[in-house]
């Protein structure tokens, strides 16, 4: 996949590695990216933009793997064993970062994409499967460029116990910005989404073996020692 990009200069991408990081090498797997996306439209340019970065995460290393809102139902619709609820909750807990894209509707993220962090449960028995994780955010426009979208998602992201990256990216017009055959056409828009992978490959690698310790809390660890001893109290008795 990753050879396919015309666009790209390959001399001038910064492939991240834990090395250029500072870091001690390890062995061990890519980094593992989710790709989620915000329409179910035949020509969805939401899902044409997360399959370009999911090109690049590749040729940076990563491996990215994208998830399909198409029947998912909508949230408490269902009961969560449904078959793509499951398969997005195993998704999650897979990944070690997530891609999020929305196309901007009424100003606001899509309901199609809003379904899918719906599904995904802040603590599910003792983990918490977003919590920790890297992120990174991207939205399509119709018209002129907006950031009512990706900044909705921040605040998500925030809610969600996510390290959200400090760059974006916004597609205005995005109907324009696509050829024939669904692929990004040069622009500094398409560099810049090559900014926004490069950048969550590095907080990726970066934050590896190391975001439990970051969100590790006094408040959680009181709770846990004052449950302990109640159920050691409770047992006495």
């Amino acid at each position: 996949m990753h050879d396919d990009l015309p666009n790209l200069d390959p001399v001038l991408l910064d492939v991240p590695s834990l090395e250029k990081l500072g870091l001690p090498p390890q062995s061990g797997h890519p980094p593992r990216i989710l790709l989620l996306y915000g329409s179910n439209r035949e020509r969805s340019y939401s899902r044409l933009l997360v399959e370009e970065a999911a090109r690049l995460l590749e040729r940076l290393g990563a491996e990215p793997r994208i998830f399909s809102p198409a029947g998912l139902p909508l949230p408490d619709d269902v009961p969560d064993s449904h078959p793509k609820v499951q398969e997005l909750r195993e998704l999650v807990l897979w990944s070690e970062g997530q891609v999020w894209c929305s196309p901007e509707r009424h100003g606001a993220m899509s309901a199609v994409f809003k379904a899918q962090i719906d599904w995904i449960p802040l603590t599910q028995g003792a983990i918490r499967p977003t919590q920790g994780k890297t992120l990174a955010l991207m939205q399509v426009c119709g018209g002129s460029q907006s950031f009512n979208a990706v900044g909705q998602m921040r605040v998500l992201g925030r809610w969600m116990r996510m390290f959200t990256i400090p760059n974006q990216s916004s597609v205005p017009k995005a109907f324009l910005e696509f050829d024939e055959a669904g692929r990004m056409k040069p622009s500094a828009y398409y560099d810049r989404v090559v900014d926004v992978m490069e950048e969550l490959v590095k907080f990726t690698l970066l934050l590896r073996g190391r975001a439990d310790y970051l969100v590790d809390r006094y408040s959680e660890r009181k709770e846990s020692v004052e449950a302990l001893s109640r159920r050691v109290n409770q047992s006495a008795i």
